[in-house]
């Protein structure tokens, strides 16, 4: 195994590891919370709003996230050709942003918040539609296929959160979709199933 293969795979943890950590933070959260939450309804950046007693758990799980991503798209440039690493790192840095900007500070800060927030949500709804093509070149049905799916009902999840529905609902059945197609995908190229694109790559 090159040196490089261990590097790719090293980078497709941060595709397991961001978006457990994140799902485990908001679990956790609206478990332990003092305050009245509900994953119903409330958005999951209530949990890291400040004065809450969950935004230390919160945050955390939001700069996992930030980090898992961009570290992600290195192996998913590696391994799929396109453009959905860079949405994927976009996703990442859109996180970071969310948590550098938590909810009740004031509402330029929240404004922000939003910014951030929706720039995340599409640029993850988008990495799996935008890895679907080129995984079908390479014979990846499987993961092209459920890439399609977790896109679509990501960005449809996840558009209405803006309307008068449980946004707390919708908000988790959307970022977890994708979240666990980018969990898959990275364990396909950790894996080796997924391979490097640069035939000198070995696994």
């Amino acid at each position: 195994m090159t040196s490089i293969g261990r590097a790719t795979r090293l980078a497709a943890v941060g595709g397991v590891a961001g978006p457990a950590a994140f799902v485990g933070a908001w679990v956790t959260g609206a478990a332990v919370t003092d305050r009245p939450y509900s994953s119903i309804d409330d958005a999951i950046s209530r949990l890291a709003a400040v004065d809450v007693d969950t935004r230390s758990l919160m945050t955390t799980g939001f700069i996992a996230f930030g980090v898992g991503l961009p570290l992600f798209s290195i192996a998913l440039r590696r391994a799929v050709d396109g453009q959905a690493w860079i949405t994927a790192a976009a996703t990442g840095l859109a996180i970071l942003g969310v948590a550098a900007t938590p909810l009740e500070r004031s509402s330029t800060v929240d404004s922000l918040h939003a910014v951030f927030a929706g720039l995340g949500y599409a640029t993850l709804a988008a990495t799996p539609l935008l890895a679907a093509r080129p995984l079908l070149r390479r014979g990846h049905h499987w993961l092209a296929r459920s890439g399609i799916v977790a896109g679509v009902v990501s960005a449809a999840s996840l558009a209405l959160t803006t309307t008068s529905l449980p946004t707390g609902l919708f908000q988790r059945i959307g970022l977890t979709t994708t979240d666990a197609w980018v969990a898959a995908c990275a364990v396909a190229i950790a894996s080796g199933r997924l391979r490097p694109l640069s035939s000198r790559v070995t696994p």
